[in-house]
């Protein structure tokens, strides 16, 4: 058998959008919006966006592993606060599980998201570095889309 482990670890990321708070949630909730920032042009991705609702990405991951993530949501207060939980398959082997909270601040310029990530990540099947390095990639492809005069 091999030796299993787990690390823990929590981030927090804050970007600042030249748009609404109610422009930049919405990029959350609507699934066409959400896919185009948050799932890639290669992934399968289903949004169910309400309490207990999930969402669901599966793709092909660097290494060739088929990746599975799916969160439910357990909070959302529009315009405000969503609040969700996560875990990420490789294969069938469980890679992380993780509970986010994502906070909209209006500013005068627009939105200041913050967004915070406490993860367990098993058996090194996941790195914490590169959960927060793809949401990071994640928030800056938000920032594109929010830019998109179609997403008006």
């Amino acid at each position: 058998m091999s030796e299993r482990s787990a690390l823990h670890a929590t981030f927090t990321l804050e970007r600042d959008y030249l748009v609404p708070p109610e422009r930049t949630f919405s990029a959350w909730a609507d699934p066409v919006s959400k896919s185009r920032w948050f799932a890639g042009v290669d992934a399968d991705h289903a949004l169910d966006f309400r309490l207990g609702g999930q969402e669901v990405t599966r793709g092909i991951g660097p290494d060739g592993w088929e990746l599975t993530y799916t969160s439910t949501f357990h909070e959302i207060v529009p315009d405000t606060r969503i609040v969700y939980s996560s875990t990420l398959y490789g294969g069938t082997t469980l890679a992380s599980v993780s509970l986010t909270t994502v906070e909209f601040h209006a500013t005068d310029e627009g939105t200041r998201l913050v967004l915070t990530e406490q993860g367990s990540y098993l058996d090194a099947q996941e790195d914490p570095y590169w959960r927060e390095r793809g949401t990071a990639d994640q928030l800056a492809a938000l920032a594109t889309t929010l830019l998109r005069p179609d997403e008006e």
